[in-house]
Parts: C-alpha cells; sequence; structure tokens
C-alpha cells in the first residue's frame, strides 16, 4: 500500500497536459477483440486499471506491442477462450470494474462472454443489470453461478432488436453497441448514455466498418455488420483530471495552464467551476486559471437561495468531478449544496475534511452542505487513507492546501486514475514525496 506525504500551503506554478481519458480507454480497448485485424490506440493513460485491461486483453491471447508511451497496436486473431473459464481470469477480472466491457465484444464475435464480478471503487452500488439484459434482448442466453459470482452470456447469433434502457449507464450502452455492431439486423438504443467517451467509441467502431447513427444523442440506431477492420484511434484528453486540474488551481490559488484540453468536449465543466466563482480562461485549446489571490466566491440564484450542485447524465455534470467541486468549496466564500445522485456512498470521505476544519454538513448519503471559510481559516494536515479514486484526488488537493504535513495512505488508488501524479505536482512545485 502506497502513501503520499504532503507539505501543504505553498503555491504552484506551471503548464500541465492531461493524461489520456481512462474512461474512454477502459472502452476503446476492448475494440480489438471484435476484429482480426490489428488496431492501433494512442494516447492511452499509463494508469492501473487501464494496464490491468491490456495485460488481461494480453492473457486472452491479443497480440500487443508497445509503438511509444501510450501507443500500442492489438491484434486478436487468436484469441484464447478457454481463458475465460480459468482461476487466473476469475482472479484477474474481479479486480478491475472495467472487465466487464469484454463481455459483449466477444458474445458479438465468439458466441460467448463470461466475466467474474467486477470490482473498483467502493462508491455504492454499480448494477450490471443494463449490461445483461441489453444481451438478452439481442438474443443471448444468461447464466449465473452464484457460488463464485460469475456470469455467462451466450448465442449462436446475436439479432437486433429495440429496446430502452432502464438507466443510461455508460459502460453498459458501450457494452450492448460492441455487441450489436456485429448482431443480424438492426439494433436500436433508447436512453443510450451520449458523453463524449461514448461518442469516441461509436465514431473508432464506425472506422472500423460499423454502421452507427445519432452518435451524440441518446438514440443510436446500430445496422449489423458481418464483419469489421482494424483502424487507428486517439483517445481524448481526461476531463476528470482537467476537472482536477482547475480545482487543484483555484484552492492552492495558483497560476496553471492546462494544455490541449479539447474544449468542444468538456461540455458544462468549465461553467460549473465558474459558478464556484473561479476565473478560468480559453486560450487556443488551453485553459489558463489565474492565482485566485483574492479567493473565489459562489454564486446564489436569482432570488438569493443557495447554488445546488448535482451530478447527472451527459450533457450534465459528471458525478465524477462533485468531490472536487466540494472540496474547492470548502475555501469559497458563500456556501453551496452538493447532491450526489448516483452513488450513496460518494460523499463519505467528507469526515476527513471536517478533520481538517472544513465546515460541512452532510445531510444524508446523497446531499452534503458546505460553507466556505474563504481562506480565513486555512485546513490543517493530518493522517487520511484514500477510499477511492476521485476521493484520493480531493483528499490531495485538501492537503496541498492545508498548513503542516498530510499523509494520505492507500494511494494506490489515486494511482488507479491518476498518471505518475506525484512526478507532475512536483513539476509543478509541489512538496510531495512518495513512500511505498
Amino acid at each position: 500500500m502506497g502513501t503520499f506525504k504532503i507539505e501543504g500551503g505553498a503555491p504552484l506554478k506551471g503548464e500541465v497536459v492531461p493524461q489520456g481519458a481512462k474512461n474512454e480507454a477502459l472502452q476503446v480497448l476492448n475494440t480489438v477483440l471484435l476484429t482480426s485485424e490489428k488496431v492501433t490506440i494512442t494516447n492511452i493513460p499509463d494508469i492501473i486499471d487501464v494496464n490491468k485491461l491490456i495485460t488481461l486483453l494480453s492473457n486472452l491471447g491479443v497480440k500487443i506491442q508497445k509503438l511509444a508511451h501510450g501507443s500500442y497496436t492489438f491484434q486478436a486473431d487468436e484469441v484464447n477462450l478457454a481463458y475465460l473459464e480459468s482461476d487466473a481470469f476469475k482472479k484477474e477480472g474481479a479486480g478491475l470494474r472495467g472487465s466487464i466491457m469484454i463481455v459483449g465484444p466477444l458474445l458479438a464475435r465468439f458466441g460467448k462472454g463470461y466475466i467474474p464480478k467486477p470490482g473498483g471503487d467502493k462508491i455504492g452500488r454499480r448494477r450490471l443489470d443494463t449490461h445483461f439484459e441489453g444481451f438478452i434482448n439481442l438474443g443471448a442466453k444468461f447464466r449465473y453461478n452464484e457460488e463464485e459470482s460469475f456470469y455467462g452470456v451466450e448465442a449462436d447469433r446475436l439479432k437486433g432488436a429495440y429496446m430502452l434502457l432502464d438507466e443510461a449507464s455508460v459502460t453498459g450502452t458501450a457494452n450492448i453497441v460492441m455487441a450489436a455492431v456485429l448482431a443480424e439486423g438492426t439494433t436500436t438504443i433508447y436512453n443510450a448514455a451520449c458523453e463524449p467517451y461514448l461518442q469516441q467509441l461509436c465514431n473508432m467502431l464506425n472506422r472500423m466498418g460499423a454502421k452507427i447513427t445519432g452518435v451524440g444523442s441518446n438514440l443510436l440506431t446500430i445496422e449489423g455488420v458481418e464483419t469489421l477492420g482494424g483502424c487507428e484511434h486517439r483517445i481524448l484528453p481526461d476531463m476528470i483530471e482537467i476537472g482536477s486540474w482547475i480545482g487543484l488551481a483555484a484552492m492552492t490559488r495558483s497560476e496553471i495552464t492546462i494544455k490541449d484540453v479539447s474544449w468542444e468536449n468538456l461540455g458544462v465543466i468549465p461553467n460549473v467551476f465558474r459558478k464556484l466563482g473561479i476565473t478560468l480562461e480559453r486560450r487556443g485549446d488551453d485553459i489558463y486559471i489565474p492565482a485566485h489571490k483574492d479567493g473565489y466566491e459562489i454564486q446564489s440564484y436569482i432570488d438569493g437561495s443557495i447554488l445546488t450542485i448535482a451530478d447527472a447524465p451527459w450533457p450534465g455534470f459528471t458525478p465524477d468531478l462533485l468531490s472536487i467541486v466540494l472540496v474547492v468549496a470548502t475555501q469559497a466564500r458563500g456556501s453551496v449544496l452538493i447532491h450526489q445522485k448516483m452513488f450513496e456512498s460518494r460523499l463519505f470521505f467528507v469526515d476527513r475534511l471536517i478533520d481538517m476544519g472544513a465546515q460541512i454538513i452532510l445531510c444524508d448519503p446523497h446531499r452534503a452542505t458546505v460553507i466556505g471559510l474563504d481562506f480565513k481559516s486555512q485546513l490543517k494536515g493530518i493522517l487520511m487513507s484514500s477510499p477511492d479514486i476521485r476521493a484520493g484526488i480531493s483528499m490531495l488537493i485538501a492537503a496541498l492546501s492545508a498548513k503542516g504535513t498530510s499523509t494520505i495512505q492507500n494511494s494506490d488508488q489515486i494511482d488507479r486514475g491518476y498518471e505518475r501524479i506525484d512526478e507532475r505536482l512536483r513539476a509543478l512545485g509541489a512538496k510531495i514525496t512518495r513512500v511505498d
């Protein structure tokens, strides 16, 4: 278990380049299973979760060649399906939430897909029903081994169908789309997720020979094809990391430029931070955040009532940035209500922030009210442990702004989502060391 030690309170300065998007990588890497031809993917983030998926693909028999940092070729022309029923797969698949998305491509191309109950962040229940109901709608037979928590779907040939998803699940939509592209006939998915990552997946599949229309909307139509070919694909910059850098800059009152952010794919993220009073400027495709020497003030509604920031399906605000917003609000002028609708355990890290001196009222598992301190009372460094990726980076931001030394145990959780975060922070002037 890794540990970060942070000396807080110092302003940072410089430029950062965001890593490739973790959530997109965990989707598009699975497309390589849909074809026997070579697929080249670039801007892959070098983080624990993504590297686990690459290893899993390799163990499945996918031929993988590393071209450069973040650039790989994949060729799935000799897939070893026997691996799916091995003890090694049951162990490796259970350790990665993104492993669920190998099922759709395997089912579509080989007629069967298996997966152990996936792991991942402990942030509340994350159902798999949307995935498997979609496969069943396409004609697959579902089975579940309760003793081993092992799921399976099988089909001689999938057939297109109309389906209304019970939730706009990003990974569920991605999995169903990857299954449907090789199904016989037409598949229509209503209430589909439409995040930029899902758009990237659909556009990549179309370059491979799929026929998907409605990309970017919540109504996708997929005309099944017989086979798919290879392609080249570049992963977007990670919008969650971009939002994390914005929050870090404001909280530490630092002057930071975030390079090459793909503004057109950020949606409402910049405006949500502006509602917290944070100044950020668009300079070409970069974001410039000046040092907030005089702090920042949370907006209120027209009638004077307290601002509420809540997560919602795209194009709403992503739930992955709510913990960042919450931390940033602890030093703002004014108050804000944070409403985490999707996950019932994601706000439970606020007790660490309260121990640091933040004024937060946890209303219930989904809502917290933050009363900003306006930098008049600095947070203080403490010993804490990271429960999940997003809470971990939020605690790290709090520690960098705090007075004194903070120790964050279980820092491996942060490494699951953020590439070389300690090195990149030191390049900006942060006093952070890693103790393994």
